[in-house]
């Protein structure tokens, strides 16, 4: 399972200062990778140009083993009107029932399930918002800060088991937080202005698969080196 990101330039429509000049990344295996920077770098549009609803930039994006790619992304709207059980029965197919409860479970949503979305919490939403993609067949997904208004401890849990329920999946998760990256993820692309060479800086992260605090030197370090190269 291969994404790269070939010399890519891009520039906002009407704008005279592009965003991305001859940027270039590359995944060379599924997990939990992550791209990271401070907002206005172009994480969400570069997201929009490897899904493919951007299509007006210069550069290649190669795929290979990934046929569906989808992008989640923080407070997407979802029906008020319906409950959450009912939504999250309508989008499962029946293969995935069980993968269904196992979620609901993991995203801590039993109790809520009688809910309509009107009624939720922001971080409820958007843990019901993941789950709507994860019940989907996908090889890439992109996640835009879609666990934000989730707290920390479980968040991570989510992280973990998504994790280990999709380990032959390619995930490109976009977070501020840098020491959720720097634990959690396994190549961390720190995007950065463009007036800055190369733009993008590829960072080893630790890549835990525990919520368990474990060697805090060398996530002091991963951290240190991800703000460096920003």
């Amino acid at each position: 399972m291969q994404l790269h990101c070939h010399h890519i330039y891009y520039t906002y429509p009407g704008a005279s200062r592009p965003v991305f000049s001859d940027l270039s990344m590359e995944i060379d295996e599924p997990g939990f990778h992550s791209l990271f920077g401070p907002s206005g770098v172009g994480k969400t549009s570069l997201a929009a140009i490897i899904t493919g609803t951007c299509s007006d930039f210069e550069g290649e994006i190669v795929k290979r083993d990934i046929s569906t790619s989808l992008y989640a992304y923080n407070l997407e709207r979802l029906p008020g009107w319906s409950n959450i059980q009912a939504h999250l029965d309508k989008v499962t197919p029946p293969e995935k029932e069980s993968l269904k409860q196992e979620l609901i479970d993991v995203f801590g949503l039993a109790e809520c399930l009688d809910h309509r979305f009107s009624q939720l919490s922001l971080g409820q939403k958007n843990r019901v918002n993941v789950i709507r993609y994860l019940l989907q067949d996908f090889e890439l997904l992109i996640m835009d800060e879609c666990l934000a208004n989730v707290d920390e401890k479980k968040r991570g849990e989510i992280i973990i088991e998504i994790k280990k329920l999709f380990p032959d999946r390619l995930f490109l998760y976009i977070s501020h937080n840098v020491v959720e990256v720097s634990k959690y993820c396994r190549d961390i692309f720190v995007l950065r202005d463009i007036d800055k060479s190369p733009q993008t800086i590829m960072v080893n992260g630790q890549d835990q698969f525990t919520t368990e605090a474990s060697g805090t030197g060398d996530l002091g370090r991963t951290m240190l080196e991800i703000m460096n190269a920003a």
